[in-house]
Order: C-alpha cells, then structure tokens, then sequence
C-alpha cells in the first residue's frame, strides 16, 4: 500500500498553512512537537488554533519564538541542527532535501556557493519549525508519497531582509522553476506562496498535476494568517492510498468557445497563446453557426486549477463574449523523450508505445539552418534515433552514450 498526500493550493501555500492542514487532517500536535524538540535549539512554542475561511473550518498553526531576526543561520548550521536531532530517518532526509532546495535557489540569485549561503526569514526559528514540523507530520500520518496541484501566485511587491521585492519573490520563483512546477497567478497584492512553501514542494512532491487516483481517508484545511476576500487563504491536503491502475484516466476540463468573426491568422495565434498559458492541447474545429455563418470551435483541454486561467485567455485572444467547460477523462499513454544529431544539429524524439516521433519545431529549425526540406530532417531524425536505438540494445552497458 502506497499513502499519499496531494496538496490542493489552489490559494498558494506557506510552510505553517502546510504544517496546520497535516494537523487538520490528523497528525497529532503533541507527538509533531516532540520530534520537533529534538532539534539542539529552544526558545520557542508552538500552537495550533481552530479558524475559518469564507466558512471553511481550519488549523492556523501559530508559532511563537524568541529569535528576533539578529541571529543568522548558515545552510551548514542548519543542516548540523538536523543530523545532531537524531530525527527518524525520513523525517531526516525529507527536511534536510528542503534546505537543501533552499540552499541551492539562494546560490543561484546570489551567485554564491552553497558552503557560504546565510539565511534570513527561512533560517528564522518559525520557518524551521514549519519545514521540520511539516516533514515530522508527514511521518505521523505514515504518508509514503506527496504530490501537488498547480501553485497560486498572487502579484505586487512583498518586504523581505533585502527590502521591496517582486511578488513572487525571486526564491519562490527559483524553487518552483527548478522543478518545473505548475503555477498561476491570481489578481491579489498578497504573497500567495512564500519560499517555504515552495521549498516543501520543490523538494518533496514527486508530480504536480490534479488530485491522483486515491481512496481519500482524510483531509484537512491549513489557514494562512491573512483573511482575502472572495478567496479562502487556506491550502487543502487529502490524504489516502494510492488506487494503482495500468490505465488511470486522468481529471482535465476542456475550456471552448464558437468564434464567427476571426481570421486564420488571429485563429492560429489563439492557439499558440493558450498552449503558452498552460494548456495540455489546443485545436480549430470547423462549424456551421447559426443563421448559416461559418465558424471555429476554438478548444483547449487544461488541468481543472487552469481552466479559469486558460478560459481567460481564450476570451481576450477570441474576443468571444464567453466560453463553456465540461470535465473529461484523458488516458494518456507513457511516453519518454530523447535526442538525436541531424547534420550538426539536436532534435528530439518523443518515445511513445510502438513509436518514436521527432520534434517537428526542432526539425523545421534545422530545416531552416540547413536548407534540407523537413520531411528529409525528420526521416534522417527517425533513421538516427534506431540506430541509436540498436546500439542500446546490443549494448546495454552504453546505454548512456550517444553514438548516431
């Protein structure tokens, strides 16, 4: 049996909302708070308060800590904190990979190594509190895997140590691009998701996507300190076991609208501009509109956290006056990638059941560069990915050259 904890943040997430909905859901406060305190460092407490949002029940955990921002901790003093606790093996390593998601998105908007970084807010009591408390619910409720929906963002400009920052802030940013990870944004001037929230993601949620294929057994609501309007400052956690199947259909929504009263040109930039907004698929359907008039159905199938999103793009690019949506199932097929060498130049192969199929943008790019027609850059694509493909084969122990 594999139990899984998928985050619904649908309002972004911060390291207490997600600490607090662990709580809500059933991790028990005292024993969280005894892992805790095997952590060489005091001065704080740790509390958690029953709450509302827009008539949502919930937990707002609430710490409360004597450090006052003067003390500022090295990535390698934090990282001794957590080996010197003598925490069970997961909860080690789970904590110890979010300071270390931490770590290395700092070096990189610092440009400083690693060795030498110096946290601020996220070396604060409080934030190490939320990583180890969120890493040590987590082990009280037996959770095995963790996944995520899309991450909400909000905009505007946030305080830090360094001052006025963009929101998001550059580490929420760097924490969620260096694992890809789904986000949107939202029209509100509040720091939806913080660099804590982003770190517990980055490092330990293994697929971003909707809800998994799972018997739910529990779920529970972690409030954020802020009270939005029209919008529950809350993130969802649902946890349960892993339903496996072969063939898992998958949760998307197709978000479509009739347009009368566009060009080709507009109609295929409209497809463009929502496959860059997040959807899966895009695609024009010729139609017959009333009165007699020709027409498109424009369509796109979006993860149901995007539809909003993607629906929003489709009016302002259409000028269409609305659009409809309606769920479907998707069973998609397991598909890996790889690359080839045409004439000097990359192209990939999408690796499907019973086929391999190069880029066609990659190969109209070396079309392009070289002046061969694209179907001769594809066919030469096609030939080099089985051969290389026979190497494997024959070869297994060269499984990691690339030899065409």
């Amino acid at each position: 049996m594999t139990r899984v904890a998928w985050f619904h943040c649908f309002a972004g997430i911060a390291g207490d909302m997600a600490l607090g909905s662990l709580i809500d859901a059933g991790a028990d406060l005292d024993e969280v708070e005894a892992l805790i305190r095997r952590l060489p460092v005091g001065g704080w407490e740790i509390g958690a308060e029953t709450t509302q949002r827009t008539g949502l029940g919930a937990t707002h955990l609430v710490v409360h800590a004597d450090d006052d921002g003067s003390v500022v901790r090295t990535y390698s003093h934090i990282t001794g904190l957590i080996e010197e606790a003598r925490l069970p093996e997961r909860v080690r390593q789970r904590a110890q990979a979010v300071f270390a998601a931490l770590a290395e998105a700092e070096s990189h908007l610092h440009q400083t190594p690693v060795a030498q970084i110096h946290f601020h807010e996220v070396g604060g009591l409080d934030a190490i509190i939320d990583i180890v408390g969120t890493c040590a619910a987590l082990e009280i409720l037996d959770i095995d895997e963790i996944e995520s929906s899309p991450v909400a963002q909000g905009l505007g400009m946030v305080q830090s140590e360094h001052g006025m920052l963009p929101n998001p802030a550059p580490a929420t940013l760097a924490l969620l691009a260096a694992r890809k990870v789904p986000t949107f944004g939202r029209d509100l001037p509040v720091e939806l998701t913080t660099p804590t929230g982003a770190a517990l993601l980055s490092a330990l949620a293994s697929r971003f996507g909707p809800m998994p294929n799972m018997h739910p057994e529990a779920i529970g609501y972690g409030a954020g300190t802020k009270v939005l309007d029209g919008l529950p400052n809350l993130v969802q956690v649902v946890i349960g076991e892993r339903v496996h199947s072969d063939r898992r259909g998958q949760k998307l929504v197709v978000v479509e609208a009739n347009v009368d009263d566009a060009t080709g040109e507009v109609l295929a930039h409209t497809v463009a501009m929502l496959l860059e907004a997040g959807a899966a698929d895009a695609w024009i359907t010729p139609t017959i509109a009333k009165k007699g008039r020709p027409a498109h159905i424009v369509s796109a199938l979006v993860d149901p956290a995007m539809a909003e999103q993607v629906g929003a793009v489709l009016l302002d690019e259409t000028g269409s006056l609305g659009v409809r949506s309606y769920t479907v199932d998707r069973w998609a097929s397991e598909r890996s990638f790889d690359e080839v060498d045409v004439v000097g130049f990359p192209v990939r192969i999408k690796i499907g059941p019973g086929r391999a199929k190069p880029e066609f943008d990659d190969a109209a790019k070396v079309s392009r560069r070289t002046g061969l027609p694209v179907r001769e850059v594809i066919a030469r694509a096609e030939s080099a990915w089985r051969r290389a493909s026979e190497v494997r084969q024959l070869h297994p122990a060269h499984l990691d050259d690339h030899g065409d």
